[in-house]
């Protein structure tokens, strides 16, 4: 059984991973020491929750003069933070856009507008731990999580990507490609990162390498696009879309205000303990000790409470909101009436869309001032066959030139 990352769910706490120790060409590392993924474990409500921190993570150190010699010259520079690297992605037009290295993380996408300026559409709040490190949230990351059964079991989730290629240039279009392998060389991920003009792209190619078994894949790209405040945001095309209410997604980088669901008209807080999704274990689960307290406290929604259908094509993102579509449209748009922007979400590959609000009780422009959508395989896991390849994609697209 290969333990990389490694959990019976979704997210997994401390396990210490083994690289492949077959890099391919131009790989960030020549080597890896075992590291641990620090994801959040959420199927016991009782358990202690580190926070997510991106400075906790020992990641071996990474050589900036290199990737500069290796890698510079297509309209990236990079920047060392402590050990870690971010890689600065920037066109022509004015987009930019920093991704976190090791970690994937994209941490900022800068883009032009009608008005002759820019605005930053993800919002990130850093903080500082009891340690003095960093403590990085929200952004565009990754959590995904690869198992099988049989005589070949993994539960295996990338979070240590290496830089494997970079393509393009400033005037039109840059790429960066990103890989990460489990131990046993089963399953290789590659994140590919693309910025254009008017577009940023997240794209995961999965493949499966094992000859026999079935692979299945959960998870979601989870994106926080920063607003004025969700009391004037709206989603526009979800009218007639399925969905169900469901507890926040905890992942390393995710942003969820500490007693969100205790006042909500659909009664989340009387279920953020739960810890299957229609017999399906995912990555949902409550952080804060407080709020599973007052969820076990509390009746259970009923079934027809906690599903419905989207009645309203301009849904107002004002209330307290996590929930998951499973028939939302290709596309759709988030529109900012406050900030008078808005962004197009697409997606390829995903069959379900995440959507959470923190709500309008807190202070505009604040820490909790972003909308959070994510394509996702949740509720339905993504299964690929012996030696097959599965490809999903996310668009953040910028329709204000």
């Amino acid at each position: 059984m290969s333990m990389a990352c490694n959990s019976l769910s979704l997210f997994s706490p401390n396990y210490f991973i083994p690289l492949s120790t077959k890099p391919p060409a131009k790989h960030l590392f020549s080597s890896h020491t075992y590291l641990p993924c620090n994801f959040s474990q959420y199927y016991n409500s009782k358990r202690e929750f580190p926070l997510p921190s991106v400075a906790s993570i020992p990641y071996q150190p990474i050589n900036v003069d290199y990737l500069e010699e290796e890698f510079g010259g297509h309209g990236v520079t990079f920047e060392g933070i402590g050990d870690n690297c971010v890689a600065k992605m920037g066109l022509e037009n004015g987009s930019t856009v920093n991704l976190m290295l090791p970690s994937g993380l994209i941490s900022s996408y800068k883009a032009p507008m009608w008005h002759g300026g820019k605005v930053e559409l993800l919002h990130t709040s850093v903080s500082e731990d009891e340690n003095g490190g960093a403590v990085i949230q929200g952004g565009v990351s990754l959590a995904l999580n690869c198992s099988s059964d049989g005589d070949d079991e993994v539960s295996w989730s990338p979070c240590n990507w290496a830089l494997r290629n970079i393509r393009g240039d400033a005037q039109e279009s840059i790429q960066v490609e990103l890989i990460d392998r489990d131990s046993e060389n089963k399953i290789e991920v590659k994140y590919v990162v693309t910025l254009k003009k008017d577009m940023l792209s997240s794209e995961l190619v999965v493949s499966n390498s094992n000859s026999s078994s079935l692979l299945q894949l959960t998870g979601s790209i989870v994106s926080h696009l920063v607003v004025s405040t969700p009391d004037a945001t709206y989603a526009l095309g979800l009218e007639g879309s399925d969905f169900f209410n469901r507890s926040p997604l905890l992942t390393n980088f995710a942003l969820v205000p500490p007693n969100f669901g205790q006042k909500n008209e659909f009664g989340l807080g009387q279920f953020l303990g739960q810890m299957t999704l229609k017999g399906l274990s995912s990555g949902w689960g409550a952080r804060n000790q407080n709020t599973a307290d007052d969820a076990e406290s509390s009746p259970r929604e009923s079934e027809e409470e906690m599903e419905g259908e989207e009645d309203d094509n301009y849904k107002h993102l004002k209330e307290q909101m996590s929930r998951i579509y499973t028939s939302a449209p290709r596309y759709f748009t988030i529109i900012d009436r406050g900030k008078r922007n808005s962004v197009g979400v697409g997606r390829e590959g995903f069959d379900e869309l995440y959507m959470f609000s923190p709500g309008s009780r807190h202070e505009y422009y604040s820490t909790y001032s972003y909308v959070c959508v994510g394509q996702s395989a949740l509720l339905k896991p993504i299964i690929l066959g012996p030696e097959e390849e599965w490809r999903g994609l996310q668009h953040l697209h910028n329709p204000n030139l």
